[in-house]
């Protein structure tokens, strides 16, 4: 396994090391010794599993004040997978970074507590899991507006392609107005 940081403080990419023989193919997804030597030393509580269509975005969610970091990784399809830095301390925060993931190769991103998250799904039947170091709770759930032009988000849709929303993620708060962390 390598990790990667990345432009965002915390984050990290994931690659794992694959070992292909003629019947397949093996890896870890998740070795706490591993990763605690890379730095994620959290516990996981729970793991999530979503199915998405093309073009089905989610996001940009976090919870306040019970945060979630999350490790993702993809199961099936492709997704442009965004992170926005909710942090007021931080140096960088109101940045985003984008990174593309899909089932091969085989890569986890690492999202700290304290960032915004979520991902546009680029092909049909996208399967994305997601390991969180705190339970869900919907009072806490916030969203932060996907489109919102502060965030200087470039979404690679198609012209005249309009993302395919739940209602939650419709009613996103720009940046400006989006309860932060310290």
């Amino acid at each position: 396994m390598r990790s990667t940081p990345l432009a965002l403080p915390g984050v990290l990419l994931i690659d794992h090391d694959v070992f292909a023989d003629p019947r397949g193919a093996f890896f870890e997804s998740w070795n706490e010794r591993d990763f605690a030597a890379a730095g994620i030393g959290q516990r996981f509580v729970q793991e999530n599993v979503s199915l998405s269509r093309r073009y089905v975005l989610r996001g940009l969610h976090y919870q306040l004040p019970q945060a979630q970091g999350k490790l993702i990784r993809v199961l099936a399809g492709k997704i442009f997978d965004v992170v926005v830095d909710l942090r007021r301390s931080s140096p960088s925060f109101g940045r985003s970074l984008n990174v593309t993931l899909e089932a091969e190769p085989q890569r986890s991103l690492w999202v700290p507590a304290g960032f915004a998250h979520g991902f546009l799904a680029l092909a049909d039947d996208t399967q994305v899991a997601y390991k969180v170091t705190d339970f869900w709770a919907p009072q806490a759930e916030r969203t932060l507006a996907w489109n919102d032009a502060a965030l200087g988000i470039e979404w690679p849709l198609p012209a005249r392609v309009v993302p395919i929303l739940s209602d939650k993620d419709r009613r996103g708060l720009p940046l400006a107005q989006a309860e932060t962390f310290a």
